[in-house]
């Protein structure tokens, strides 16, 4: 089949919906079919739409079930559109999932916020990742922390600096920060942190080989979000057997499971001091996340992506059929 990837993300862009677009097309050429990933539908007969993000998608969507009513439409729900579009704009949101033949959701728990009507169309498919090709090395100067994500509020990305500021004198606490600020303002906001507090380490944006060589150095990662549709950076972090701390959010227990023991609740900075500090002087804590992520690795196998693919894919041909 002809299958056409919508994404609103650039070209060569670093976003993650760029990044997921391109791994798709790659499992989907892998199963025999041919992909094109465009930022909105130019009127291309495609067998089959694939959408990401159900508002800024949104025309995209209507127009092409509305000349190929009998085309089968898969739309992949990010972050913001469950956790805020259907909210702000409802309308043109909910109007692309009445309009989808099948729902991706990137973790189980997405369907919390979902029509009931529409929960039979929910398809959960894991992001993969792929294991690290070299050792794990970690500091023993410093007990580095990663941060991982461009800097916007979704991401509530000064968090983990802010949580740091106040540390014992004591803690060898290092936060690394990768990530494209979103605008000016998230620049000043990291480059004035990094003047009042030299915990914290802001890189900026890097080559994903290099997010890869952090993995292997630092002895934890945070993932800090007010939202996530299913956040890549905990399939890569649990492949790479880099323990995870994570704020309480549905994408993140999503992913990690309810029973997970480095969850802290959401802006709170004074929690993740506190599980920080035990992670830096709790070799057993860390074992113990350490031994949880390689569980949940077992869900973000590229094999078990790929799979997910090839299924849903048999899906839409019964339903064409149909």
């Amino acid at each position: 089949m002809h299958i056409g990837i919508i994404t609103p993300a650039a070209p060569r862009s670093l976003n993650g919906n760029r990044a997921t677009a391109q791994r798709w097309a790659h499992f989907l050429i892998q199963l025999g079919h041919r992909v094109s990933i465009s930022m909105q539908w130019d009127g291309t007969e495609y067998d089959v739409m694939v959408a990401l993000h159900a508002w800024r998608s949104a025309e995209s969507v209507a127009q092409f079930k509305q000349k190929y009513p009998h085309r089968p439409l898969v739309l992949a729900m990010t972050g913001t559109d469950l956790y805020r579009f259907i909210n702000s704009h409802p309308e043109p949101t909910l109007a692309s999932i009445h309009f989808a033949d099948k729902l991706v959701t990137l973790h189980r728990l997405a369907s919390r916020v979902l029509p009931e009507s529409v929960h039979n169309k929910i398809r959960v498919i894991h992001q993969s990742a792929l294991p690290l090709k070299t050792p794990l090395k970690r500091s023993v100067k410093t007990f580095d922390v990663c941060v991982v994500g461009h800097l916007r509020e979704e991401k509530d990305s000064m968090r983990v600096a802010y949580a740091v500021r106040n540390l014992p004198s004591k803690s060898k606490i290092r936060v690394l920060h990768y990530g494209k600020a979103h605008n000016e303002e998230w620049a000043n906001y990291a480059n004035q942190e990094m003047k009042i507090n030299s915990r914290y380490h802001w890189l900026g944006e890097v080559p994903h080989w290099k997010v890869r060589q952090a993995f292997a150095r630092c002895h934890l990662m945070v993932l800090p979000s007010v939202m996530e549709g299913g956040a890549n950076v905990i399939s890569e972090a649990t492949v790479a057997g880099l323990p995870v701390i994570a704020s309480d959010i549905d994408g993140s227990v999503g992913l990690l499971g309810e029973d997970y023991a480095g969850f802290f609740p959401v802006k709170n900075e004074n929690a993740l001091a506190e599980i920080l500090l035990k992670a830096e002087s709790d070799a057993g804590f860390v074992e113990k996340l350490t031994q949880q992520c390689k569980r949940r690795a077992m869900l973000f196998t590229v094999d078990a992506e790929r799979q997910a693919w090839a299924d849903l894919i048999d899906e839409l041909k019964i339903l064409e059929a149909n």
